[in-house]
């Protein structure tokens, strides 16, 4: 190979490594970075949720089990969302997945067919704890995308009333138009396919993305919602996550509040104005309004 294909190869290489990257939900803090997961999971069962205890109210009587995105973790994830949602009488449980051989804390990067195997065997574990017939799924990114996967090839609609998507990837991402680069230099798809096979699942065009969405966007007997932001700067372009199907719901954010200026990280960690329409998606019965004021609620 010509030395500045090799250096344009690496380059390329770098790029949609770090674009990736900004899958992330939220930096990992120095404190997590000394922890084990066995810790973690403490904190989390500290805060509230997995509590493996807890049994669900007649008032919510499905436990939430919520599926963090690439590059994320169980805890650092969901620190808002998962008390949000215990402080509402939910009980809230979250996973680990997609784990790569001496990557720690950084999940999500595994093939998404080995990830979604996990989420079944966990969804098995709480519905197991709980006594529950069915559970509902939150998913942030990959987390609202991979789940469909478990509810299509792997019996999860029998378990599962409910998936809500927030600024999931359900028909891959462009990456800003990067991926369509990838063509143009040779041994670039396979470097990211060998080595984070989570990423190159998300491609737009990839064979995951292709099968998942082969014969339908959904399954009989489960409620869908999308929850997307006008300014996702991840999966692009946004509308790439609206699902086509019964019982699907699709929202833009910003149709709700026209202020919230939530991108691909923050709508799925920080935004409250998403937090309610999730309890929205969870508890349609007693569904009120998605606004501004959503923030203080």
């Amino acid at each position: 190979m010509l030395p500045w294909k090799d250096h344009a190869l690496r380059t390329l290489s770098v790029l949609l490594l770090t674009a990736a990257a900004t899958l992330v939900p939220t930096a990992v803090s120095a404190q997590a970075a000394t922890t084990d997961t066995t810790a973690a999971t403490a904190v989390a069962s500290s805060r509230g949720w997995n509590d493996f205890s807890c049994k669900p109210s007649a008032a919510h009587p499905r436990p939430v089990v919520l599926v963090h995105g690439t590059f994320g973790n169980s805890v650092d994830n969901w620190l808002a969302l998962a008390p949000y949602l215990v402080n509402r009488g939910y009980c809230v449980f979250s996973l680990d997945y997609g784990q790569l051989p001496n990557v720690p804390f950084f999940h999500g990067l595994g093939p998404i067919d080995k990830s979604a195997a996990q989420l079944d065997a966990y969804v098995d574990r709480v519905l197991a704890a709980t006594g529950a017939a069915e559970a509902d799924l939150v998913g942030h990114s990959q987390g609202g995308m991979m789940p469909r996967y478990y509810l299509k090839f792997l019996g999860g609609a029998e378990k599962v009333n409910a998936l809500v998507g927030i600024a999931p990837d359900n028909h891959g991402t462009t990456l800003l138009g990067l991926t369509k680069l990838l063509p143009h230099f040779p041994g670039v798809e396979d470097f990211v396919t060998e080595n984070t096979p989570g990423l190159a699942d998300q491609i737009a065009g990839s064979p995951f993305i292709t099968r998942l969405n082969a014969g339908g966007d959904t399954v009989p007997g489960v409620t869908y919602t999308v929850i997307t932001t006008k300014y996702d700067e991840v999966v692009t372009p946004y509308r790439s996550g609206f699902l086509d199907g019964p019982n699907v719901t699709n929202i833009v954010i910003q149709d709700k509040c026209a202020l919230d200026l939530s991108e691909h990280v923050a709508i799925g960690t920080v935004d409250r104005v998403t937090f309610h329409e999730v309890t929205n998606a969870l508890d349609p019965a007693h569904a009120t309004p998605t606004t501004c004021l959503s923030v203080i609620g």
